[in-house]
């Protein structure tokens, strides 16, 4: 066995054990200070294993415990107050909960330790989070919720050992929001009910795994690059899209075990993300270096337009993108020497809608690594340098949400739950956070905007005679043209 090996073998013992001890906590906890949850302050409990130290933020009495669990002795320290050997820093109001990973000092700051990719199920029930060294972790969600069975579903945590760093994952077939989509899909009886859960990995391969019974379905072969990103289009299928640094995406019929796949190339290099509209009529792409925004066809797998144009003075990176719940506003983050900066695009009519722009001092606190909107389209959250997590509403100048300044923050990705209300983000040294975000009741402008939007485009808008401020309105031109935040001062969000 080699070395690599091992350290893979110890880390999933390792997040097994954290699973255990953490449930026991809850128990030994519940016992004593009558039902908890999650939902609240943020504490930190500390779990010393014979081979490694783990930390993880879950609301807890203030105690201490010594319990055993199945024959591994372990202390658990609950503690409200300051404690100097737990180390704890002020946590930040819209923090909810912090799993943090205290590797061996060999593997601490090495490459393979990186959380770069998260996702929630499409009903909620599950969270997946890629570990570092080839190990993903899902767990029932909420975190506080009862394990065990439910009925015939094993709620049980599970860990995935795919033998490669994990770049990108994702959960499907994701349900159509439409009946008319429902109708239209098509899926075999033998993947009905199942959930299965793709991971991308660093040596080109994409593992299929069931969740609900942990095994490996199959393997798709053929990027010849990191896997970057993976997207299931939200039309109920076992279609399945992936980007890679071989600066192709693929498009896999998982019905067939891969084996139909449509492969699209255009870009020149690397590709850093990709994503689906919702009437999952068009994919979007970004390339890291090539700058480029490329809208493709999902019907005829056929490149449609680049949004960017290609002509570039100002040397920049492309990082991030995603498409509105209602598909008509694609955004894209990139950044450059000292400053960062989200563009909406108009994906019918390749007009740029607005910019959103921030400037640093400081060219180490310069990038931006995500951004998602909000499952009902108000917010978008991003993923910065200086700040763990930011929430935007477009046409705003300051944010709705943003955490406390961290130059330590390490982000890499981000993920709305389905149903709102708590973004997860994931770092660069393997630890994921789970943030309250702001819940706002959607106007009834907004609703109507988002549900005709979702079957119409800018182009069929156009001509409909309405009032020209309606117009402007649901073709969203009504947002200023650029805005510059003040996100990057000291104000803090108080939740």
């Amino acid at each position: 066995m080699t070395q690599s090996d091992s350290d893979n073998r110890k880390s999933a013992e390792h997040f097994v054990w954290l699973s255990r001890i953490s449930h026991i906590a809850n128990s030994v906890s519940q016992e004593q200070t009558g039902r908890s949850s999650l939902w609240g302050h943020t504490h930190t409990f500390h779990c010393t294993l014979p081979s490694c130290r783990w930390t993880a933020g879950v609301q807890q009495g203030g105690h201490t415990q010594d319990f055993k669990a199945e024959n591994v002795k372990t202390e658990t320290m609950c503690s409200t107050g300051t404690n100097a050997e737990l180390q704890q820093t002020p946590a930040d109001p819209a923090l909810i909960l912090e799993l943090k990973t205290r590797r061996p000092p060999s593997l601490e700051g090495r490459a393979g330790c990186e959380t770069w990719s998260v996702d929630f199920s499409p009903d909620g029930a599950w969270f997946a989070w890629s570990m570092g060294h080839g190990i993903v972790w899902v767990v029932a969600w909420p975190l506080d919720s009862e394990d065990g069975r439910n009925g015939d579903i094993d709620r049980g945590d599970k860990s995935f050992s795919c033998g490669h760093p994990v770049w990108g994952l994702a959960f499907g077939p994701r349900p159509p929001k439409s009946a008319a989509v429902a109708r239209q899909a098509k899926i075999s009886s033998k993947w009905k009910n199942s959930l299965l859960l793709a991971t991308g990995l660093e040596n080109g391969v994409i593992k299929i795994w069931n969740v609900l019974t942990g095994d490996a379905v199959f393997d798709l072969h053929g990027h010849e690059g990191v896997v970057r990103d993976l997207v299931f289009p939200q039309n109920g299928t076992l279609t399945l899209v992936s980007s890679s640094r071989d600066k192709t995406l693929r498009i896999w019929d998982l019905a067939q075990k891969g084996k139909k796949v449509q492969v699209l190339s255009g870009h020149k290099d690397w590709i850093s993300c990709c994503c689906v509209s919702s009437d999952c009529s068009m994919i979007a792409s970004v390339g890291r270096f090539d700058r480029m925004v490329c809208l493709w066809s999902l019907r005829s797998y056929t490149f449609i337009r680049n949004l960017t144009g290609g002509t570039h003075k100002t040397l920049y990176l492309l990082s991030s993108c995603d498409f509105s719940p209602d598909g008509a506003v694609l955004a894209t983050a990139a950044f450059s020497g000292s400053s960062w900066w989200i563009d909406l695009w108009d994906p019918y009519t390749a007009e740029k809608l607005a910019t959103l722009v921030d400037y640093f001092e400081d060219y180490r606190q310069n990038q931006i690594s995500a951004i998602q909107f909000s499952p009902n389209g108000l917010h978008l959250a991003m993923v910065t340098d200086d700040r763990a997590l930011r929430v935007w509403e477009p046409g705003q100048k300051g944010m709705v949400m943003q955490t406390r300044p961290d130059r330590d923050s390490n982000g890499l990705c981000c993920k709305y739950h389905p149903q709102g209300g708590v973004v997860a983000t994931g770092t660069r040294d393997g630890h994921v956070r789970f943030w309250n975000a702001p819940r706002t009741v959607p106007s009834l402008c907004h609703l109507c905007r988002s549900i005709l939007r979702h079957s119409v485009s800018t182009h069929q808008m156009e001509p409909l005679p309405l009032p020209k401020r309606i117009l402007k309105y649901l073709t969203y031109r009504n947002i200023p043209n650029r805005l510059k935040t003040c996100c990057s001062s000291d104000e803090e969000w108080e939740g």
